[in-house]
């Protein structure tokens, strides 16, 4: 597992967390960057999932 992976899934699950306060306490704002947190967390998670997957075929597995 690589710092993209990590990093993307503690945005992700920071951004859940955002979303739910948010909606829970009645600011559109807070859940706004919520979900605009998981975007970036998926993202990246993908991207570091992706560089594993280079690696893993140069490797030859």
């Amino acid at each position: 597992m690589n710092n993209d992976q990590v990093k993307g899934r503690v945005d992700d699950a920071k951004g859940h967390v955002k979303e739910a306060v948010g909606k829970a306490v009645g600011n559109d704002r807070l859940a706004a960057e919520g979900v605009a947190d998981q975007v970036k967390g998926t993202t990246q998670k993908n991207y570091g999932d992706a560089k594993e997957d280079i690696k893993d075929v140069v490797k030859g597995r």
